[in-house]
């Protein structure tokens, strides 16, 4: 310290930096009164500043708390909403199941029953197309039985055979 003030005496002396120690000279006595007015009148002023400010604070503080238990209200009542759509979308995904289950279930017993229609129709068709098909051949036995005969008939009958044939059918019904 004692090297700095050395210095200083010395810068002072050539016209350079310097420190004056007169009190009078630098005004020092104009400056603690400006000091202590600026503090006597400015006490107030600044204390109703910061306390305004503090109370503003304050009061944020205060709306930020209030926010703050807000959200976190509306956060439970979406959570206990977000709960209750997913117990809603497990209910109705579950009952989606059942119905798929049931409709899958319904189509296989309609499917199993047109099968056995199916089949019974088919066993129906054939059993038509058997007996048409037997009619046929009866027709047809019939027919070549009643040409042979017809032809035995006519090489086998002579005339006075053939008389008597009809006379014992008029009989028949005539009696």
């Amino acid at each position: 310290m004692g090297t700095v003030l050395l210095l200083a005496t010395e810068a002072s002396g050539e016209g350079g930096f310097g420190l004056n120690f007169d009190i009078l000279e630098t005004n020092l006595i104009n400056l603690i009164v400006v000091i202590g007015l600026l503090f006597y009148f400015g006490r107030g002023f600044l204390g109703n500043i910061l306390s305004e400010r503090r109370s503003g604070i304050e009061e944020a503080i205060k709306e930020a708390e209030t926010r703050q238990k807000d959200a976190a209200a509306a956060l439970a009542e979406q959570q206990q909403k977000l709960t209750q759509a997913q117990a809603e979308a497990e209910r109705i995904r579950s009952a989606a199941e059942e119905n798929a289950k049931k409709a899958k279930e319904a189509i296989l017993a309609q499917a199993a029953q047109e099968v056995e229609r199916m089949k019974a129709t088919a066993g129906q068709e054939l059993e038509a197309e058997r007996e048409r098909a037997i009619a046929q051949l009866r027709s047809a036995v019939v027919s070549m039985a009643l040409e042979k005969v017809e032809g035995q008939l006519k090489t086998s009958l002579n005339e006075n055979a053939q008389h008597q044939l009809i006379d014992r059918s008029i009989a028949l019904l005539g009696g």
